[in-house]
């Protein structure tokens, strides 16, 4: 692998450390996401990652769980392939759209049990269910002119 594609690897792993992910999920991502053809083996992502294939298993594993990936096998073949899962980037940002309620639902119960009315008491609370409230409404249209879009 030249270094220009093994800078962008670390380069993914460290976008998805700043969210709190494994750096290696980044890296085996961004090596489905340059590959041509736009799959690999355990053992190729191994190579091209430089890293150890249980590291592999785990991050294929999360990527496949996070429905960004998907495993799938050639007939006769014994060794599964991964790639991006068409669709990927869509799906993922419909289940942040539902995950949108679980934060309003728990900001209002943290109203509930605040039992204050104090406003300063109240702010972060209070900002944060409107925040997400927001969010909440506005996610849904944001994704379907995305459809829209993409028929086009």
């Amino acid at each position: 692998m030249d270094e220009e594609r093994h800078r962008y690897l670390e380069e993914f792993g460290l976008l998805f450390g700043q969210f709190g992910l494994s750096r290696m999920l980044g890296r085996v991502l961004g090596v489905l996401m340059v590959s041509d053809p736009p799959e690999r083996t355990a053992e190729e992502l191994a190579e091209d990652v430089g890293a150890s294939r249980g590291s592999i298993s785990s991050a294929t594993r999360s990527l496949v769980q996070m429905g960004i990936v998907q495993r799938w096998s050639r007939p006769g073949e014994r060794r599964d392939h991964f790639r991006v899962r068409p669709g990927a980037w869509h799906e993922i940002m419909r289940r942040e759209a539902a995950a949108l309620r679980n934060f309003r639902e728990m900001a209002e119960r943290g109203l509930d049990l605040l039992n204050s009315q104090n406003p300063d008491a109240r702010r972060n609370l209070e900002e944060m269910r409107d925040f997400y409230a927001y969010w909440e409404k506005e996610m849904p249209v944001i994704l379907e002119r995305w459809e829209r879009e993409e028929e086009r």
